[in-house]
């Protein structure tokens, strides 16, 4: 081993959003020194506080018993940050670019070129976000026009594969670790920043695959599996289209299917479609710059995935105008979930809040009830009322949309909330509920693809 690698090198997270505060928070719980750095003071005062400024199962108590031991600090300043790490983690948001279909990488150059000056010893600067192939050579470039004379830095990308109420899990018991090096000393910087990890699954008796790859693969890996996941997930709801029409039922079908072990089950509940900072943006972001790389055709299939998937949105209005005896205006409509999935209080892209905007835009009376998602959902649809709890949503309501499928609402009594609406109307937007149990207790009841 070089001996410029240290034996547990100090580790820093530059960007604290979703993706940095949980890579952060799980190293340190392996037991790594770690600096959080945020150019956003008030998240890094919460954060430094023991506050998670996102839900996320677990990692609120992890970050306060990281805190006490020591081993996880925050910094606003880069040179603090230089001067603490051997290796720095790119942890930073690549949103879609406004008017285009392409990822907007502001905040990657902007942690590049705020930490290179800084830069004094050997280093590894490490990408995570999820970015368009031929960004780490990008990065290359960048640290070596900005990086001082004489200091080695090298690059290298491992890309990110967390879920959205799952995340510590897949940090601290990873299914897959991809590293995109150009030398062995990365690799051997990589091996030891993750030796936590590998220590952790022979303690359980498990292995933990590592491929080791260039940087265009790496890159790719994170992109080609979400848009994988958006196929299949848009296959089903395709097929969903065409039982609605045949009078089939699609839960039957995708059980069916399912049993096919070249097919498998997962990803394959039709419903309202996908949503989340990941899977839309990026099948979008992977299609601008196939067609930069003059590939474009390759992936023109994504632009279908992304339009059925945007279809769905618009049958779940559909399905509420109807029993709603077409006339949505006045209609008191509750939204049973917020968030782009369970177990999590992101709304960005989120079906359920975009069928309510929808809802709103046609002077629906819409009322939103999410366990965990309320206060980002005000913040991004400040004009339809908010309820504290199912009840409080249902009371009064002529149609019920179910579209986030939280524990919660999956094992609601149907009995009990029949007698709180003016009309039992009930959308499945998640093929969630037990059909028979809801029409038994009175309801109209509407799944997607289901007869």
């Amino acid at each position: 081993m070089s001996v410029t690698t240290p034996q547990r090198p100090r580790l820093t997270i530059l960007g604290t959003g979703y993706l940095g505060a949980t890579h952060a928070i799980s190293m340190a719980e392996l037991g790594y020194e770690v600096m959080g750095f945020d150019v956003d003071e008030a998240k890094i005062a919460k954060l430094a506080d023991g506050q998670v400024p996102f839900h996320e199962p677990g990692l609120d108590e992890m970050l306060r018993r990281n805190l006490a031991t020591g081993r996880l600090t925050f910094s606003t300043d880069y040179a603090e940050v230089a001067a603490f790490g051997d290796v720095h983690f790119i942890c930073v948001g690549t949103p879609q670019k406004q008017g285009s279909l392409a990822a907007d990488m502001r905040y990657v150059e902007s942690a590049v070129l705020g930490l290179a000056p800084h830069l004094t010893r050997r280093s590894l600067v490490v990408g995570k976000s999820t970015v368009p192939v031929g960004t780490a050579e990008w990065v290359e470039q960048l640290l070596q026009d900005h990086v001082a004379p004489g200091i080695e830095v090298e690059v290298a990308w491992n890309p990110e594969f967390l879920r959205e109420g799952f995340a510590v899990e897949d940090t601290l018991r990873p299914d897959r670790l991809v590293f995109g090096v150009k030398s062995d000393w990365a690799r051997e910087m990589l091996d030891i920043t993750y030796k936590g990890v590998f220590e952790l699954a022979s303690s359980e008796d498990r292995e933990v695959p590592v491929v080791v790859t260039d940087f265009a693969t790496a890159e790719l890996v994170k992109v080609s599996a979400n848009s994988y996941l958006a196929t299949k997930i848009s296959f089903i709801n395709a097929m969903a289209e065409v039982c609605d029409a045949a009078g089939a039922d699609v839960t039957q079908l995708a059980r069916a299917i399912g049993y096919d072990v070249r097919i498998g089950n997962k990803f394959l509940r039709a419903g309202v479609g996908f949503g989340g900072g990941c899977l839309p943006k990026d099948i979008r972001a992977f299609q601008a710059r196939a067609q930069e790389l003059g590939v474009g055709d390759a992936l023109t299939f994504l632009s279908e995935v992304d339009k059925i998937n945007t279809r769905r949105r618009e049958h779940v209005l559909e399905l509420t105008r109807e029993f709603a005896e077409g006339q949505l205006d006045g209609a008191k409509v509750t939204v049973l979930g917020a968030t782009f999935k369970p177990n999590s209080d992101d709304v960005r892209d989120s079906p359920a809040l975009a069928v309510a905007r929808m809802l709103h835009d046609e002077n629906a009376v819409v009322s939103v009830y999410d366990p965990e998602g309320t206060d980002n959902a005000r913040r991004e649809l400040p004009d339809v009322q908010y309820a504290v709890s199912i009840s409080d949503a249902v009371a009064g309501a002529d149609v019920v949309l179910v579209l986030t499928e939280w524990e919660e609402f999956r094992h609601a009594d149907p009995v009990v909330l029949a007698k709180l609406v003016s009309h039992a109307n009930v959308v499945d937007g998640r093929n969630c509920l037990d059909a028979a149990r809801w029409r038994a207790a009175g309801w109209n009841y509407r799944g997607l693809g289901r007869p």
